[in-house]
């Protein structure tokens, strides 16, 4: 492994993308150490220390940490994230967005671009949200904002639609010019960043007794086993395979080889427990703001933890993971340009047989992919609060640190084998999620 290490960096081009990509990572976390002007950052952090298990925690694991510390990059990459769900979805409904999705390299830049206005648009409306949710913010009788006002909101305004801007394009020249999957590295670094924390937690718990050592271990086994886990789901697919019939066009022959689709296990991702971990924590947030008695009963009954927390909690999990995976992949397109192109699967007709096979060995796939998630989902809260174990690495950030790691060790592994030198794998290949 070492000399495969070695190699990495005997590549010019690829030791370059490399270390091209850490300079922008570094930029990144440097400028989520500069404050908003005006804010009062001891009297926010005592405000987020009591966030737990509300929209706001949310939204700060994808901002990396800079929304508690109300950062110039406290929206993150969360607007770009938001608008690219919300292009993918108008993708299903509405018909001219179907059109440019299948229009080839033209079409998937009109909807990037589309993606860029509306990052721009939701970065303004949450920032306007941003300042007013900060200068009515009081914590033991201190304001997080000392002296507000328009120009207080103007401020702020720009600044983070601007730190959100340049975000998205150091992300885009990570994509561009560095490893590649630029903005789920931006996203996993501020994920990781948190993990010293969570070592240092633990470490403390121990010498204070908290835990012992046997239940040390015991986390110890549990993690290594989840991150396993999550490998195996990741890279697991259900391959269909697929013959295309020769065609004589002029001297040449195309076709008459085999192929296959290959149908994740995890088709959706991390998209599923972002949608339900919304949901879940929405009535503890509005709770927060609106002392209604019955509100606050209401996300007692639903307080992370909780037995109908945790059953709900996983149930909204599957629903999602099926509905975002059929929005992804249509088995009708699937089984349309397979005519298109002289593809058949070997004993099924093509056309409305070819898509309900299709269908139905996706339903079956989707399944475990589903139940797993959701059991990822909800082992932090059955660890720490049931269980009584300080396991902080479950979730959506390690779906997603292991996930970006998987395709950025495969992006690696693709410029050794085309400068013919070893990949990490001595059998096979890593497989990217995409």
């Amino acid at each position: 492994m070492l000399k495969k290490f070695q190699d990495i960096f005997s590549i010019p081009e690829l030791k370059r993308r490399i270390l091209f990509t850490i300079g922008i990572l570094v930029v990144y976390r440097m400028g989520g150490h500069i404050t908003v002007p005006g804010v009062n950052p001891i009297a926010l952090k005592a405000f987020f220390s009591n966030q737990q298990g509300t929209i706001f925690a949310l939204y700060d694991l994808f901002a990396g940490g800079n929304l508690r510390r109300a950062t110039i990059f406290a929206l993150g990459i969360m607007p770009y994230i938001s608008a690219s769900i919300i292009i993918q979805l108008l993708q299903a409904v509405i018909p001219y967005f179907e059109k440019l999705a299948k229009e080839g390299e033209e079409g998937r830049k009109k909807i990037t671009q589309y993606t860029r206005y509306g990052t721009v648009g939701l970065a303004l409306v949450q920032s306007i949200g941003i300042s007013l949710f900060l200068q009515n913010m009081n914590v033991g009788g201190v304001p997080v904002v000392p002296s507000g006002g328009l120009l207080f909101k103007l401020i702020t305004m720009i600044t983070l639609t601007a730190g959100t801007i340049f975000v998205m394009w150091l992300g885009e020249q990570i994509s561009e010019r560095g490893i590649g999957n630029g903005i789920s590295l931006i996203i996993m670094i501020g994920i990781v960043a948190r993990y010293p924390t969570d070592f240092l937690n633990t470490y403390r718990a121990l010498t204070l007794g908290q835990i012992t050592p046997f239940r040390l271990v015991f986390l110890l086994v549990i993690m290594v086993f989840v991150i396993g886990a999550v490998i195996l789901i990741t890279q697991g697919q259900r391959r269909i395979p697929v013959q295309y019939a020769k065609r004589i066009v002029g001297r040449k022959v195309y076709g008459g080889r085999s192929q296959y689709i290959p149908l994740r296990v995890n088709t959706a991702g991390v998209i599923p427990i972002i949608f339900a971990q919304s949901i879940m924590v929405f009535p503890t947030t509005i709770a927060t703001f609106f002392k209604a008695g019955f509100l606050e009963s209401f996300s007692i009954w639903l307080s992370p933890g909780s037995w109908l927390y945790i059953s709900i909690y996983a149930l909204i999990i599957i629903f999602f993971t099926y509905f975002y995976t059929a929005i992804v992949l249509n088995p009708v397109d699937l089984a349309e340009n397979m005519r298109k192109h002289g593809g058949f699967i070997p004993g099924i007709r093509p056309g409305r047989r070819t898509s309900d096979y299709i269908d139905g060995i996706l339903s079956r796939v989707t399944l475990p992919g589903a139940v797993f998630l959701a059991f990822i989902a909800i082992l932090p809260d059955i660890m720490m609060r049931r269980g009584g174990l300080p396991f902080m690495f479950g979730g959506t950030g390690l779906l997603i640190v292991v996930g970006v790691m998987l395709d950025t060790l495969q992006q690696i592994e693709t410029h050794l084998l085309m400068r013919h030198y070893d990949g990490f794998m001595k059998k096979g290949r890593l497989r990217g999620r995409r």
